[in-house]
């Protein structure tokens, strides 16, 4: 499996992928999924939000234990942030038929369409969708970089948008949802564990901020004369560092974009979008309150106006506390044996947690790279990982 959806969406100029939402590399991990859970003969559904699933047992039963991830990458990801999760689904159920388990509980393998957000900068559209947590409206507002709407995207990839909303009766009918990941991050190497469990998401948003100064000439404009746009963005950006740094979070200017982008034209626009997380909503509050303010400082200073859009917003989320312990109990008898940990990155269980009970386990991470083309598990790992998934499920749905 890994084999075959290893070539789809890569770039033979950077070696990371560009699987992004309703895309023809979107097209082909999802004509991947489908062809994965018809040779396993699983009922296989695609629901109002582009979501995929793949289910063992009636998809209209109650109480379903579903596992899975996601297939879309970051601009040039890595191979195995989303993929892992969805391989090691079918891999587990695949383990769980040859120990001949017989299941109590429908089971479903899930693919949640653009979880990275990378083409329409809201991660977890699939998800937030189904969850409630994105209105139609703001859905139909989206658009890429293009100016391609998130409903032309679906409708030119041959799905019909019509129907995108809320699913809260589909939701009603999981009774737990796992999803397995690699690891963003080393906690697990410096451990030394090749599995471990996730406790919580750190609250984490995305915000842009506008820097609009003066367009002029490069060489002929005096520097006191000149309102520039790109000082400001400097300054911020080394702003978001000083101040995740001193309050032990992070904060990224991870995108820009600049008007009107000549080599000799001071700008009129710059464009920057932050992502900051941190482990609970007072420090993250205290470090976007900094950097804001960095900023509106330093733009009196330019002469810059400065605006700035919250885009998302994701709070902490904590697993529930009673599905996580039953996945130590599963995994390490008394539990003490398997780490848990918590993690900066959000995910589709932490979108889901508002509405079903969701865990997650990861798998070890050498590096500690993610969303880069570094990115990387051992095999023995990822074996582990199919494992210990497969500990899980039986534990949850063969009861």
């Amino acid at each position: 499996m890994w084999a075959e959806l290893l070539p789809i969406g890569r770039s033979s100029e950077s070696g990371g992928y560009r699987r992004h939402a309703w895309t023809g590399a979107d097209a082909d991990c999802r004509a991947w999924f489908k062809d994965q859970a018809l040779a396993r003969g699983l009922t296989y559904e695609l629901d109002r939000n582009g979501n995929q699933w793949a289910w063992l047992g009636d998809p209209l039963g109650t109480d379903a234990v579903v596992t899975g991830s996601h297939l879309d990458s970051v601009p040039d990801g890595g191979a195995f942030d989303g993929p892992l999760g969805v391989v090691s689904s079918f891999a587990a159920l695949d383990e769980l038929r040859r120990r001949g388990a017989e299941f109590t509980r429908p089971l479903a393998i899930s693919n949640f369409g653009d979880e990275e957000g990378a083409r329409f900068g809201l991660a977890c559209v699939g998800s937030r969708l189904a969850a409630g947590q994105l209105t139609v409206d703001q859905a139909h507002r989206l658009r890429d970089g293009d100016g391609i709407s998130l409903p032309d995207a679906m409708e030119q990839a041959g799905y019909d948008p019509a129907g995108i909303g809320p699913d809260p009766q589909r939701l009603a009918r999981i009774g737990a949802f796992v999803e397995l990941h690699v690891e963003q991050g080393r906690a697990l190497d410096l451990s030394g564990d090749p599995v471990g469990i996730a406790s919580a998401i750190w609250p984490h948003g995305r915000w842009r901020y506008d820097f609009h100064g003066e367009a002029n000439h490069a060489g002929t404009t005096r520097l006191v004369d000149r309102r520039d746009p790109m000082l400001t963005y400097a300054e911020t950006v080394i702003a978001a560092r000083r101040q995740a740094e001193l309050a032990g979070a992070v904060a990224t200017f991870g995108k820009v974009s600049v008007e009107p982008n000549g080599v000799n034209a001071i700008p009129s626009l710059v464009r920057g979008w932050l992502d900051s997380r941190a482990a609970d909503q007072s420090t993250l509050d205290t470090v976007i309150a900094g950097i804001e303010q960095a900023a509106r400082e330093r733009g009196e200073r330019d002469g810059v106006d400065v605006r700035v859009t919250r885009e998302s917003f994701t709070p902490v989320v904590e697993f529930e506390h009673a599905l996580r312990d039953e996945l130590r109990k599963i995994l390490g008898g008394d539990g003490t044996d398997v780490p848990v940990l918590g993690t900066g990155a959000g995910h589709d269980a932490g979108i889901l947690s508002a509405s079903v009970p969701t865990a997650m386990l990861f798998v070890r991470n050498p590096t500690g790279v993610s969303h880069s083309p570094a990115e990387n598990a051992g095999e023995d790992d990822c074996l582990a990982g199919v494992t210990a998934l497969a500990d899980v499920l039986e534990g949850l749905a063969c009861r």
